[in-house]
């Protein structure tokens, strides 16, 4: 397991006597294009988690009127880099915060390649109805109209907001807030850079102030989804991409290498060819849980229709979880139990 060294900043500033009022929130840094450091102000190219948390908060002094914050700087790398192994401890690490009452509210910095990854994990891993709240910038900290300063106190305000409680794991981007197992990344280097397709945001954080459109929905106990204390690793699961003319391949090499399961991202309502067909059906005999997503943005794969009967077949649908959360969803229900049905209630459910 990679061992990732953890520096911790505790932020000083100057308080009023009220301040022990204010809601305590916690930082945990990982680095990204919001503590992104180039050579140039108006130009494209940048290293992503050069900038210490440290630097990140005393570049927004406003925070002092919202909410007592000290940060950790969890990692330092881009989040095309971010690990399982991560994952793991941050999951941890919020956990354990949130069981020592160490504070009312977390903020994770992260880069936007993943982040909506990063954040599906943590809401199925997380134990507290505290508010856990993901952000990150498009634009590096020195770039000329850097949004990562302003995302990063939105996010600030959104965790110290007791509204923000029993909502699951947040993204706040670009004045939104969407929920974590919804959202994905929709743009490549545009600061509207997030979108739940299929639902909309669930609220959002303009001049200061927090606004959700519904009622809190997650009730949850202090109980996670899925227990990951004992969890040094995760199952093996990997993704195969469904193309005009893709061969079974991919399927065939991940299984004959130790993958648990496979992700199809196929087309349409989760279809595939022959080709991976074959390969799917090889899989399945072997033990390995195979479920069907599709590439399409939108929408949901449904069970069992007239081409694909999952519960002939032996696959899962997907339903409303793209390739890359279907991933996180089949790594953690392998940690449970291998039975195809059970995991389709878990698709169904989660």
């Amino acid at each position: 397991m990679t061992k990732l060294p953890i520096a911790i900043f505790f932020i000083c500033s100057i308080f009023s006597a009220s301040s022990q009022d204010l809601p305590r929130i916690i930082i945990l840094a990982t680095g990204g294009t919001i503590a992104g450091q180039g050579t140039s102000s108006t130009g494209a190219g940048y290293v992503p988690g050069k900038l210490s948390v440290e630097e990140l908060l005393n570049n927004i002094p406003a925070i002092n009127k919202v909410a007592t914050v000290r940060g950790e700087q969890i990692a330092s790398v881009g989040s095309y880099d971010i690990t399982v192994e991560l994952w793991l401890k941050l999951a941890r690490r919020i956990n354990e915060i949130f069981e020592k009452d160490e504070a009312d509210g977390i903020v994770i910095t992260h880069g936007t390649d993943t982040q909506e990854e990063t954040a599906y994990f943590l809401s199925l891993t997380v134990k507290h109805s505290k508010p856990v709240v993901l952000t990150g910038a498009m634009r590096p900290a020195t770039s000329i109209s850097a949004d990562g300063p302003k995302n990063l106190f939105d996010a600030i305000v959104a965790a110290s907001d007791l509204q923000s409680r029993g909502r699951g794991v947040l993204i706040s981007f670009n004045e939104k807030l969407f929920d974590g197992k919804t959202v994905v990344k929709i743009n490549t280097t545009n600061v509207e850079a997030f979108a739940s397709l299929n639902t909309g945001p669930i609220g959002k954080v303009f001049d200061g102030r927090v606004k959700y459109y519904y009622p809190a929905a997650d009730v949850r106990s202090n109980s996670p989804v899925f227990d990951i204390s004992r969890h040094d690793s995760l199952p093996r699961v990997e993704i195969v991409y469904m193309y005009v003319g893709a061969s079974g391949t991919a399927v065939r090499a991940f299984a004959n290498e130790g993958a648990k399961g496979i992700v199809i991202a196929g087309s349409g309502n989760g279809s595939f060819n022959k080709s991976i067909l074959r390969e799917v059906e090889s899989g399945i005999k072997k033990g390995i849980a195979v479920v069907r997503a599709s590439r399409v943005s939108s929408g949901t794969v449904t069970p069992s229709n007239q081409v694909f009967v999952d519960e002939q077949l032996g696959t899962i649908a997907a339903e409303d979880h793209n390739p890359q959360k279907a991933r996180i969803l089949l790594m953690l229900a392998l940690t449970k139990t291998s039975n195809r049905n059970t995991i389709q209630e878990m698709f169904l459910e989660y």
